[in-house]
């Protein structure tokens, strides 16, 4: 058995525990919004935020997650999370969206970690997300747009 804090809420899983944390959330927790790409920890689309650190949870093992804290795209909240949301929006990044809630997810971790990120640190942070409609430059000035939104 499995304890662990979901996006706020306290939950136990008692299945394999060899089983993604991906599938947990999805098909025990019903939360949809992190969704499955490769299954190898190389598009992420599965990303999730556990104890403040970006995850892949398509290889993450839900026995790793016990006493976690762990936060969905459902559950994302806080300033960096906000002013991601709404630069996502104002420069209009998503085409088909499939990849969207993992590109933001690792956007807000590292606003969090680098409020006044440069180039080459948004390059850095997002280099494991990727987009097949290659909205890749308007990623890059939502974050922008995100982090000028939180000075002053």
């Amino acid at each position: 058995m499995v304890t662990f804090t979901l996006n706020g809420h306290k939950k136990t899983f008692d299945g394999d525990p060899d089983t993604p944390l991906l599938w947990v959330i999805r098909d025990f927790e019903k939360l949809t919004g992190t969704k499955y790409g490769c299954g190898v920890a190389q598009c992420g689309a599965c990303t999730v935020h556990m104890d403040g650190f970006s995850r892949r949870s398509c290889v993450t093992p839900i026995s790793t997650a016990e006493g976690s804290e762990i936060f969905t795209i459902e559950g994302l909240e806080g300033k960096e999370a906000e002013a991601v949301k709404a630069a996502w929006i104002a420069i209009d990044v998503p085409q088909c969206g499939y990849c969207q809630s993992g590109q933001i997810m690792s956007a807000v971790s590292l606003l969090q970690n680098i409020p006044k990120p440069t180039d080459a640190d948004i390059d850095g942070a997002m280099a494991g997300n990727i987009c097949r409609c290659a909205t890749y430059h308007r990623i890059r000035a939502a974050i922008h747009n995100a982090a000028a939104s939180m000075e002053g």
